[in-house]
C-alpha cells in the first residue's frame, strides 16, 4: 500500500537548525478537553445546560444558575493503548500507558438578590485539563520509495550550490555541519556520512537512498514515539442572571503548556545488515519539549426560552502562547562493515548545548452554540426535574493556529513563520465538533450517557483520515448538600503520523488509532 502525499510549500528544515511543523499549532486545537464526571459522562455537552462548574471553560454564563456556594474535586485515572498501520504492515501495537490526572476542580461563590432584577451572580475559580498530551505510537513497515535522508538531501542539495570555486567538499561539508542555518537533521545527516557529495560528478546522494535506487532494494523503517503532558488551564469567571432567564457571563483563562516527546526512528537495509561497501542501519533518537504560558477570554450567554428549554452560544477567542522549546537529538549510522559506526550528537554541532527556542502561537477562535429539552415539569423545582437531552455544536477552524517570533528572535524569522503559515492555511481546514449528553433522574440517583465526535481536521481529506469520538456513561448522587458523580469515558481516536517529511516529493504516513479509557470521580459539597 502506497498512500502519498505532497506537502507544498512546507520548510521542513529550518533556519537557525530548528523548525515548528503543522502537528505543533494542531496539538493545541484539536483537543477533547476534561470536565467534572458530570460533564465528561454527558459527552462534554454543557454551554446551554449551566449549572456545573465545567461551564467555566465553555460558556461561563452557566456559572449564573448557581444559588449556592460549591467546591469540586475531579481525580480520575487514563488507560492508553492503541495501534498503528503503515505501508501495508498492520497492527504494530504501541507500549500501554496509564496515568493519574485531574479533571474540573475549583470553588464556586453564588450570591442569589430576589429583590433585582439581575438577581443572581457567581464567580468562579476552577483548574482543568484542556489537552491530554499522554500517548504511546509505534509502527514499522517497509518503504521502496524514500528515506529519512531524503528531507537531509534535498536540503543540502540546494544549499551546495553556494559552495564557493576552489573549496574542496570536505572542507564545505565541514563548515556546513556547524552551520546553524541548517536543519539539525541536515547537519547531523552529514556528520554521519549518511549523506554525502560523489568527488567525480559532485551530485549530492544519500547511502540508504542509493539501497533504493541503485539497488533495487527495501528499507525496513521503524517509528517509537512517546509523548507526555497537558495543557492544564486556571480560570476565574463571572456570571450574573436575568430574572432567572437570560444569563451572560465571562472567563479569563491561562493556559500553562508542558509538552514532552521521546522518538526513536530506525531504518535498516531489508537486504540484511552486514554489507562490506553498502547502507546497513541508521538510527535518529530525539528528545523534545515545549513548555509555556498563554491566555485567553470566554464569552456566553444562555437563555431560557421557556421552563424547559435552554438555548446557548458562546465564543472562545485564540489562546496566545508563549513558548519555549528544547531539542536534544542523537543520529548514528552504519554505512557499510568497511567504515567505522558514526555517531553525532546536536550539542555537539551546536558549541555543547542543546537548542533551545522561543516563539508565539495563536490558536483557532471557537463558536459554539447549544439546546437543552428538561424533561418533567416545574424546572424551578429540581425536584420535580425527571431528566434532560442536551447537545453542542463547536466550529473550530484549524487554519487560524498562527506562529510568530518572539521578541528575542533573528531578524529574518517573521519571513520563516510566514511560509509556515502559508503551510497550515494549506494543511488544515475549519471542522465541526457535536456533543450529545443525556441525563435521567431517580430522586438521589442519576444516570447518564453520552456521545462526542470531533471532525477531520486536514484540508486533503481523501489521504488524511482522521477523526476523534468519546463515548461515556456515568452515575451521580445528590443528597444534602453533597454529591458525587462516576463517569466511564472510551475515547477513540484516528489520525495520521508521518516519519519524517520531505519537500519536493511524496510523503508516507501511518495511520494511529488510539484507545484511551477514563475513570473520573468528581465528589464536592455545596455550602
Amino acid at each position: 500500500m502506497k498512500k502519498n502525499i505532497i506537502v507544498i510549500g512546507l520548510l521542513f528544515f529550518s533556519l537557525h537548525g530548528f523548525s515548528q511543523i503543522p502537528e505543533d499549532a494542531l496539538r493545541h486545537s484539536w483537543t477533547a478537553p476534561s470536565g467534572t464526571a458530570r460533564n465528561q459522562a454527558l459527552g462534554g455537552a454543557n454551554v446551554s445546560l449551566g449549572g456545573d462548574i465545567t461551564s467555566l471553560f465553555l460558556n461561563p454564563a452557566g456559572i449564573g444558575l448557581y444559588k449556592t456556594g460549591e467546591v469540586v474535586f475531579s481525580p480520575g485515572y487514563s488507560l492508553y493503548g492503541g495501534k498503528s498501520d503503515y505501508r501495508g504492515t498492520d497492527g504494530t501495537k504501541a507500549d500501554q500507558l496509564n496515568r493519574f490526572n485531574v479533571g474540573t476542580t475549583g470553588i464556586v461563590w453564588a450570591s442569589p438578590n430576589s429583590h433585582r432584577k439581575w438577581n443572581n451572580t457567581a464567580f468562579s475559580l476552577g483548574i482543568n485539563r484542556t489537552a491530554n498530551f499522554n500517548s504511546s505510537i509505534h509502527y514499522q513497515g517497509q518503504n521502496d520509495m524514500t528515506s529519512f535522508t531524503t528531507g537531509p538531501r534535498e536540503n543540502f542539495t540546494d544549499f551546495y550550490t553556494t559552495k564557493p570555486s576552489g573549496q574542496s567538499n570536505d572542507d564545505f561539508i565541514n563548515n556546513a555541519i556547524y552551520n546553524p542555518y541548517l536543519g539539525y537533521t541536515t547537519r547531523m545527516s552529514l556528520a554521519t556520512y549518511l549523506v554525502d557529495v560523489d568527488p567525480n560528478s559532485n551530485e549530492v546522494y544519500s547511502r540508504p537512498e542509493d539501497i533504493l535506487n541503485h539497488y533495487d532494494g527495501i528499507l525496513n523503517q521503524d517509528n517509537a514515539i512517546t509523548t507526555k503532558g497537558a495543557i492544564t488551564e486556571l480560570s476565574f469567571g463571572f456570571a450574573s442572571s436575568y430574572l432567572d432567564k437570560f444569563f451572560i457571563g465571562g472567563s479569563l483563562g491561562v493556559p500553562i503548556v508542558s509538552y514532552n516527546m521521546h522518538r526513536l526512528y530506525q531504518e535498516t537495509n531489508a537486504a540484511g545488515t552486514n554489507n562490506p561497501n553498502l547502507f546497513n542501519y541508521m538510527a535518529y533518537e530525539e528528545d523534545y519539549k515545549s513548555s509555556g504560558l498563554g491566555f485567553n477570554l470566554k464569552l456566553g450567554a444562555i437563555y431560557k426560552a421557556s421552563e424547559k428549554v435552554r438555548l446557548g452560544l458562546a465564543i472562545h477567542t485564540p489562546s496566545i502562547y508563549a513558548l519555549s522549546d528544547k531539542y536534544s537529538a542523537a543520529m548514528s549510522g552504519d554505512i557499510g562493515t568497511n567504515y567505522d559506526i558514526y555517531t553525532v550528537k546536536t550539542n555537539e554541532i551546536n558549541d555543547g548545548a542543546d537548542q533551545a527556542y522561543k516563539y508565539d502561537l495563536r490558536s483557532p477562535t471557537r463558536f459554539m452554540f447549544s439546546g437543552t429539552y428538561m424533561f418533567g415539569a416545574g424546572e424551578q423545582d429540581v425536584t420535580k426535574q425527571k431528566g434532560f437531552i442536551t447537545a453542542d455544536v463547536e466550529y473550530v477552524n484549524h487554519r487560524w493556529s498562527k506562529f510568530s517570533a518572539s521578541g528575542d528572535s533573528y531578524d529574518d524569522d517573521d519571513v520563516y513563520f510566514d511560509n509556515v503559515n502559508n503551510t497550515l492555511k494549506d494543511y488544515y481546514r475549519g471542522c465541526l465538533n457535536f456533543k450529545l449528553g443525556g441525563e435521567l433522574k431517580f430522586n438521589t440517583i442519576m444516570a447518564r450517557a453520552g456521545f462526542a465526535y470531533y471532525g477531520n481536521p486536514y484540508k486533503d481529506n481523501d489521504y488524511l483520515k482522521a477523526d476523534m469520538m468519546n463515548v461515556s456513561v456515568g452515575l451521580g448522587y445528590r443528597n444534602k448538600g453533597i454529591f458525587a458523580d462516576l463517569a466511564f469515558v472510551q475515547n477513540l481516536t484516528k489520525d495520521v503520523n508521518f516519519p519524517y517529511r520531505i519537500s519536493g516529493g511524496p510523503n508516507t504516513f501511518a495511520t494511529v488509532k488510539g484507545s484511551n479509557s477514563n475513570v473520573l470521580l468528581t465528589v464536592g459539597f455545596k455550602f
